[in-house]
């Protein structure tokens, strides 16, 4: 598992409370091709109520066809069907008897109310039934809103959690135009998963097609980042949509779910710390994990370190780009979740309001030209900036004049996945090691430090002046300096692998 932490700021004002944003990366490790895969479980949780009839339940009834063949005969696979109450048409088990799964798969009608929660529970209890000790995937597939049984959006959530924390991850994909968002997303996030949308049984089929491909190439499951309190630590925050909780011990974590193979994610933290008077750690990243294949529990840990330099230096702190465009990337998350309950409400006005400020935001955040120079030819904008620019001009249109059910649906799903699944790839995709691109991305790969700064290590994107260890020639304390990337990295099976000659994470 490869984990990295790049500051906004590698210092801060001596003997003053500040706050800095850590960029957080975090790569699964790669399965090499010859490498035989552990069994897969995976439950499906299809709604068959009446609203699924006209041609939707016969698409999903295709997808889980090809799923089925595309599954070895060692993989668990089960069905719960459910409308007024939940049914379990194929036990959770190995297929070793494909052509009956088929025969029964195909069997499905539609009718009856939408009793959710019933399917959901049954469902759980399947998963967690033939995943014992391995863990499973859920798969809840709904068209409707629930109208029987529990319907409550927290209780619902409080389920997923529950499974989740039993190794049941529960991914939803809202099929039509008239299922609930709110609650498809409230159990997705409980269930560390996506929230997926699909309108058509073209789009459905695609979207369960790639949930298996993630389930088949998973190498790392029950992901979770943890920021434990200590004393330099004024506070710690999630920055952005993805969900998170806290500790008794005042520790912060973050269930990330399950990452297939060479899968890499990132999410940015805000740290309030207290005024340190020198250099030292004042936090820990901890990333913990169970490999597929041996069941292990693993875990990575980052210290985060920070120099301090006087008021004067601090005030001409340039923040880290790479950080900064992450920050403004995640209020265009929240203005997307905000602009679709304002369709929601009916409030196109609004909605169209919210996403043109987060585009404005983004552009006002776009890289300048060096030293501002009139006529300089400003740096490449990252293409993650371009393509949410994009894609917010789009949905603005969207609001004034589409259906409001789609917006809403599209909004919702697609700052879903930008937050659960940022910088998330199809398995296969290239990956790119985990370094960093950008104009000073050379001078960070120069400072990687494997566990945060050797003691005593001062150089490029460190602290620099008397209080943070030194400073380069020409340079004033702390002048334009950027944060640092340190950089850790732990292989298959707990193996630390050396990160350019520094010391690796520290694993337990």
């Amino acid at each position: 598992m490869h984990l990295t932490a790049l500051l906004d700021f590698d210092a801060v004002p001596r003997d003053t409370d500040d706050a800095v944003s850590v960029l957080v990366d975090i790569t699964a490790p790669e399965r090499e091709e010859d490498t035989e895969r552990p069994p897969a479980t995976l439950q499906v949780v299809l709604d068959r109520s009446g609203s699924m009839g006209g041609g939707r339940l016969d698409g999903a009834v295709r997808a889980l066809l090809s799923l089925v063949e595309r599954l070895a005969p060692s993989d668990n696979f089960g069905l719960v069907s459910f409308n007024d109450q939940a049914r379990v048409e194929v036990p959770c088990g190995p297929l070793e008897d494909k052509a009956r799964v088929r025969r029964l798969i195909s069997g499905l009608h539609a009718s009856g109310g939408t009793d959710l929660s019933s399917g959901l529970m049954r469902g759980v209890q399947e998963a967690r039934r033939a995943g014992a000790d391995r863990g499973a995937t859920l798969l809840l597939i709904s068209d409707g809103h629930a109208n029987q049984g529990v319907t409550d959006h927290d209780l619902l959530r409080q389920v997923a959690a529950d499974a989740y924390s039993h190794g049941v991850a529960t991914t939803t994909l809202g099929y039509g135009l008239g299922y609930d968002e709110e609650l498809l997303g409230a159990v997705a996030d409980g269930g560390a998963g996506s929230a997926l949308f699909a309108e058509d049984p073209d789009t459905a089929g695609g979207l369960i097609a790639q949930e298996a491909e993630y389930l088949l190439a998973k190498t790392a499951q029950a992901v979770s980042l943890r920021v434990p309190s200590g004393p330099l630590l004024r506070a710690v925050s999630v920055v952005g949509e993805i969900p998170s909780h806290r500790l008794a011990d005042g520790s912060v974590v973050v269930e990330l779910g399950d990452f297939h193979s060479g899968e890499r994610r990132r999410l940015l933290l805000r740290l309030e710390v207290c005024g340190l008077s020198a250099p030292g750690t004042v936090a820990a990243l901890e990333v913990t994990y169970a490999d597929p294949v041996t069941l292990a529990s693993r875990t990575v840990s980052l210290p985060v370190e920070l120099g301090v330099v006087a008021q004067e230096a601090a005030d001409e702190r340039v923040p880290r780009p790479e950080v900064r465009a992450e920050e403004v990337l995640q209020r265009a998350q929240t203005a997307k979740r905000r602009a679709s309950e304002a369709m929601r409400r009916g409030d196109r006005f609004g909605a169209a309001g919210l996403l043109e400020e987060a585009r404005t935001d983004l552009a006002d955040h776009m890289p300048e030209a060096p030293g501002g120079a009139t006529g300089a030819r400003a740096a490449a904008p990252p293409p993650e900036v371009l393509a949410q620019m994009e894609e917010l001009r789009r949905m603005a249109g969207m609001t004034r004049t589409g259906d409001a059910s789609r917006v809403s649906k599209s909004l919702y799903a697609s700052q879903a996945g930008y937050s659960r699944k940022s910088g998330r790839q199809r398995p296969g995709a290239a990956q790119d090691g985990g370094q960093r691109a950008g104009g000073d991305g050379d001078r960070a790969e120069q400072d990687r430090t494997g566990g945060g700064a050797r003691d005593g290590a001062s150089g490029p994107g460190q602290g620099s002046g008397p209080e943070a260890g030194g400073g380069g020639p020409g340079r004033g304390p702390g002048r334009g300096r950027r944060g640092r990337l340190i950089r850790g990295q732990q292989t298959d099976g707990g193996r630390p692998t050396p990160d350019g000659g520094a010391p690796p994470p520290q694993e337990s």
